[in-house]
Protein backbone atom coordinates (compact mmCIF):
# COMPACT_ATOMS: atom_id res chain seq x y z
CA UNK A 1 0.00 0.00 0.00
CA UNK A 2 1.98 3.38 -0.74
CA UNK A 3 1.43 6.65 0.94
CA UNK A 4 -1.63 7.76 -1.38
CA UNK A 5 -4.12 5.13 -0.08
CA UNK A 6 -3.02 5.40 3.87
CA UNK A 7 -6.25 5.61 5.66
CA UNK A 8 -6.99 6.98 9.00
CA UNK A 9 -9.10 4.56 10.75
CA UNK A 10 -10.93 5.17 14.23
CA UNK A 11 -12.05 2.70 16.34
CA UNK A 12 -13.85 2.36 20.22
CA UNK A 13 -17.17 1.27 22.04
CA UNK A 14 -20.14 2.84 22.51
CA UNK A 15 -23.18 2.01 24.56
CA UNK A 16 -26.97 2.57 22.73
CA UNK A 17 -26.95 5.92 24.15
CA UNK A 18 -23.42 6.78 22.75
CA UNK A 19 -21.25 6.99 25.34
CA UNK A 20 -17.65 5.24 25.45
CA UNK A 21 -17.35 5.08 29.55
CA UNK A 22 -19.64 5.34 31.86
CA UNK A 23 -20.48 7.79 34.59
CA UNK A 24 -18.54 6.93 37.27
CA UNK A 25 -15.73 8.28 35.46
CA UNK A 26 -12.42 6.71 33.58
CA UNK A 27 -12.51 3.66 35.08
CA UNK A 28 -16.20 3.18 34.38
CA UNK A 29 -15.74 0.68 31.60
CA UNK A 30 -16.98 -2.38 33.31
CA UNK A 31 -20.37 -2.63 31.67
CA UNK A 32 -18.39 -3.47 27.79
CA UNK A 33 -16.53 -6.26 29.39
CA UNK A 34 -19.18 -8.83 28.45
CA UNK A 35 -19.06 -8.03 25.14
CA UNK A 36 -15.40 -7.11 24.28
CA UNK A 37 -14.55 -11.18 23.61
CA UNK A 38 -17.70 -12.34 21.65
CA UNK A 39 -16.78 -13.69 18.60
CA UNK A 40 -18.19 -10.15 16.78
CA UNK A 41 -15.96 -8.53 18.27
CA UNK A 42 -12.64 -10.19 18.10
CA UNK A 43 -13.41 -10.27 14.36
CA UNK A 44 -13.86 -6.87 14.14
CA UNK A 45 -10.75 -6.33 15.67
CA UNK A 46 -9.00 -8.54 13.15
CA UNK A 47 -10.37 -6.70 10.53
CA UNK A 48 -9.00 -3.34 11.80
CA UNK A 49 -5.06 -4.24 12.23
CA UNK A 50 -4.70 -6.95 9.63
CA UNK A 51 -4.65 -3.98 6.49
CA UNK A 52 -2.68 -1.68 9.21
CA UNK A 53 0.90 -0.81 9.92
CA UNK A 54 0.34 1.83 12.74
CA UNK A 55 -1.22 2.39 16.52
CA UNK A 56 -1.79 6.02 16.79
CA UNK A 57 -2.81 6.32 21.05
CA UNK A 58 -2.72 8.58 23.20
CA UNK A 59 -0.63 8.44 26.21
CA UNK A 60 -2.76 6.72 28.69
CA UNK A 61 -4.42 4.11 26.26
CA UNK A 62 -0.83 3.44 25.15
CA UNK A 63 0.53 2.81 28.85
CA UNK A 64 -2.35 0.46 28.94
CA UNK A 65 -2.34 -1.04 25.63
CA UNK A 66 1.14 -2.08 26.11
CA UNK A 67 1.62 -2.99 29.52
CA UNK A 68 -1.26 -5.59 28.49
CA UNK A 69 -1.59 -6.88 25.07
CA UNK A 70 2.05 -7.63 23.71
CA UNK A 71 2.56 -9.85 26.71
CA UNK A 72 -0.60 -11.94 25.23
CA UNK A 73 0.91 -12.51 22.34
CA UNK A 74 2.81 -15.50 24.06
CA UNK A 75 -0.26 -16.94 25.70
CA UNK A 76 -1.03 -20.21 24.70
CA UNK A 77 -4.53 -20.26 26.22
CA UNK A 78 -5.23 -17.09 24.85
CA UNK A 79 -7.88 -17.13 22.06
CA UNK A 80 -6.03 -16.82 18.62
CA UNK A 81 -7.21 -13.78 17.58
CA UNK A 82 -6.00 -12.02 20.79
CA UNK A 83 -2.58 -13.05 20.44
CA UNK A 84 -2.55 -12.16 16.96
CA UNK A 85 -3.18 -8.76 17.65
CA UNK A 86 -0.64 -8.30 20.66
CA UNK A 87 1.82 -9.77 18.23
CA UNK A 88 0.68 -7.22 16.08
CA UNK A 89 0.86 -4.46 18.51
CA UNK A 90 3.83 -5.41 20.06
CA UNK A 91 5.56 -5.59 16.56
CA UNK A 92 3.74 -2.61 14.50
CA UNK A 93 5.10 0.88 14.23
CA UNK A 94 3.32 2.85 17.65
CA UNK A 95 2.94 6.85 17.62
CA UNK A 96 1.93 8.37 20.97
CA UNK A 97 0.32 11.71 21.55
CA UNK A 98 1.57 12.69 24.76
CA UNK A 99 3.07 16.52 26.48
CA UNK A 100 4.16 14.51 29.41
CA UNK A 101 6.41 11.97 27.93
CA UNK A 102 9.46 12.62 26.21
CA UNK A 103 10.81 9.27 25.17
CA UNK A 104 8.92 6.13 24.37
CA UNK A 105 9.33 3.21 27.27
CA UNK A 106 8.04 0.91 24.08
CA UNK A 107 10.06 -0.17 21.07
CA UNK A 108 9.46 0.89 17.03
CA UNK A 109 7.27 4.00 19.10
CA UNK A 110 7.50 7.59 18.02
CA UNK A 111 6.43 10.16 20.22
CA UNK A 112 4.73 13.74 18.96
CA UNK A 113 4.02 16.46 21.30
CA UNK A 114 1.62 18.24 18.20
CA UNK A 115 -1.99 18.69 17.49
CA UNK A 116 -3.48 15.19 16.65
CA UNK A 117 -4.08 16.43 12.40
CA UNK A 118 -0.44 17.81 12.24
CA UNK A 119 0.61 14.39 13.03
CA UNK A 120 -1.63 11.97 10.62
CA UNK A 121 -0.74 14.60 7.89
CA UNK A 122 2.68 13.46 8.72
CA UNK A 123 1.49 9.82 8.37
CA UNK A 124 -0.19 9.76 5.67
CA UNK A 125 2.68 11.59 3.51
CA UNK A 126 4.51 7.86 4.87
CA UNK A 127 4.78 5.20 3.59
CA UNK A 128 3.08 2.51 5.14
CA UNK A 129 -0.74 0.83 5.72
CA UNK A 130 -3.73 1.96 7.59
CA UNK A 131 -3.25 4.46 10.69
CA UNK A 132 -5.46 2.93 13.51
CA UNK A 133 -6.68 5.08 16.52
CA UNK A 134 -7.68 2.26 19.23
CA UNK A 135 -9.93 3.53 21.32
CA UNK A 136 -7.89 7.22 22.06
CA UNK A 137 -11.01 9.01 22.57
CA UNK A 138 -9.19 12.53 22.93
CA UNK A 139 -7.25 11.81 19.88
CA UNK A 140 -10.58 10.33 18.01
CA UNK A 141 -12.21 13.85 18.92
CA UNK A 142 -9.44 15.70 17.50
CA UNK A 143 -9.27 13.58 13.91
CA UNK A 144 -13.15 14.30 13.82
CA UNK A 145 -13.21 17.79 14.41
CA UNK A 146 -10.04 18.36 11.95
CA UNK A 147 -12.12 15.70 9.78
CA UNK A 148 -9.14 13.90 9.24
CA UNK A 149 -11.11 10.53 9.56
CA UNK A 150 -11.41 8.65 6.49
CA UNK A 151 -12.87 5.31 8.35
CA UNK A 152 -15.07 5.30 11.33
CA UNK A 153 -15.21 2.38 13.40
CA UNK A 154 -17.27 1.60 16.44
CA UNK A 155 -19.09 -1.54 18.19
CA UNK A 156 -22.62 -0.93 19.55
CA UNK A 157 -23.00 -2.89 22.97
CA UNK A 158 -26.50 -3.01 24.32
CA UNK A 159 -26.54 -0.80 27.09
CA UNK A 160 -27.75 2.20 28.25
CA UNK A 161 -25.41 4.27 30.57
CA UNK A 162 -27.66 7.43 31.30
CA UNK A 163 -24.65 9.63 31.83
CA UNK A 164 -20.83 9.02 30.99
CA UNK A 165 -18.34 11.08 28.39
CA UNK A 166 -19.91 10.88 25.18
CA UNK A 167 -17.76 10.56 21.56
CA UNK A 168 -19.88 12.72 19.19
CA UNK A 169 -19.56 16.27 20.82
CA UNK A 170 -21.42 19.19 19.82
CA UNK A 171 -19.65 21.47 17.12
CA UNK A 172 -18.02 18.82 15.03
CA UNK A 173 -18.10 20.03 11.21
CA UNK A 174 -20.97 18.54 9.10
CA UNK A 175 -19.64 15.03 7.26
CA UNK A 176 -21.34 12.27 5.05
CA UNK A 177 -20.34 8.60 5.53
CA UNK A 178 -20.96 5.71 3.76
CA UNK A 179 -21.67 2.28 5.20
CA UNK A 180 -19.35 -0.19 5.10
CA UNK A 181 -19.82 -3.03 6.58
CA UNK A 182 -22.39 -3.67 9.58
CA UNK A 183 -22.26 -6.93 11.40
CA UNK A 184 -24.57 -7.94 14.20
CA UNK A 185 -23.30 -10.72 16.98
CA UNK A 186 -24.71 -12.41 20.12
CA UNK A 187 -26.60 -10.58 22.25
CA UNK A 188 -27.58 -7.79 19.69
CA UNK A 189 -23.60 -6.03 19.99
CA UNK A 190 -23.24 -4.69 16.66
CA UNK A 191 -20.12 -3.62 14.72
CA UNK A 192 -20.34 -0.54 12.50
CA UNK A 193 -18.04 1.06 9.97
CA UNK A 194 -18.52 4.14 7.62
CA UNK A 195 -16.18 5.31 5.00
CA UNK A 196 -15.98 9.11 5.05
CA UNK A 197 -17.70 10.34 1.69
CA UNK A 198 -15.51 12.94 0.72
CA UNK A 199 -15.95 14.94 -3.36
CA UNK A 200 -13.32 14.50 -5.66
CA UNK A 201 -13.35 18.07 -5.37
Amino acid sequence: MNSTQRRVVVNTSLSIDGSYIGPGGPQDFGWAMPYVTLDVSRDHLTRLWEPATTALLGRTNAEGFMSYWPAVADQDDADPRDRAYGAWLRDAEKVVLSSTLTEAPWDRTRVFDEPAENVVDRLKAEEGGDIVVFASASVIKALLLADRVDRLSFMVFPEILGGGERLFDAGLPATTWELSSNVTGEHGVIALTYDRARSDG
